[in-house]
């Protein structure tokens, strides 16, 4: 019996040893015309081995590409796009560049600190009072997810006015969405609660008519 731990690594698993033979024997094939009709055979297969590739926009490409690389480089074919270089393949990805800007009051996140800039440059009018009401709600929610416990329509007033500069004022009084509507209790403390509330009224109403 031959064990898979004495066998060859698969370069790529997601196509099976089937089809890492089958690339071996076409390596192998002389005549190069054969040798590229049995590579297009061989595509056809691992689209069938692997069909979650087919999602991707060029999968065809990726396919060619993915026989070159089981092959090792040395599948010497007339393909529909070039091979693939091992040193691309290989080079390691450039380093992303971070922001390096602080961000003050991290818990309402980057994007609803580049809402409010843009909310800075509304002329007044009642357009930009519901873009500001709308701000403040969002914020709220935010920073409900950050801190589950509690907190006013004042500070979020303040926290508002700090982010843009003393550009957008919330009018006083406003009421802000409600922290019930944010910090729901969750559905099964609900049915625990709701089933200890009946065993409790069905213990009682037995009792009762044991007194009876």
């Amino acid at each position: 019996m031959e064990y898979n731990t004495a066998r060859d690594h698969l370069i790529i698993p997601e196509y099976g040893r089937n089809i890492q033979k089958m690339v071996d024997y076409a390596i192998t094939i002389e005549n190069r015309e054969k040798r590229t009709e049995a590579a297009r055979a061989i595509i056809v297969s691992m689209s069938k081995m692997n069909p979650a590739i087919k999602d991707t926009s060029d999968f065809d490409h990726v396919l060619w590409d993915h026989l070159h690389i089981v092959s090792k480089f040395k599948l010497d074919v007339d393909g529909p796009y070039p091979a693939p270089s091992m040193e691309k393949l290989n080079k390691n990805p450039e380093r992303l560049q971070y922001s390096d800007k602080k961000i003050v009051l991290r818990h309402y996140g980057k994007h609803l600190i580049n809402i409010i800039n843009k909310a800075n440059d509304y002329e007044d009018g009642d357009e930009k009072n519901a873009l500001v009401f709308a701000i403040a709600n969002q914020m709220k929610k935010s920073y409900l997810r950050w801190n589950r416990e509690s907190v006013n329509d004042a500070t979020i007033a303040k926290h508002l006015l700090e982010l843009s500069g003393g550009k957008l004022v919330l009018p006083e009084n406003t009421q802000l969405i409600a922290i019930s509507d944010v910090v729901q209790r969750p559905k099964n403390q609900k049915k625990k609660v709701s089933q200890k509330a009946g065993a409790y009224s069905n213990g009682y109403n037995k009792r009762k008519k044991r007194r009876k």
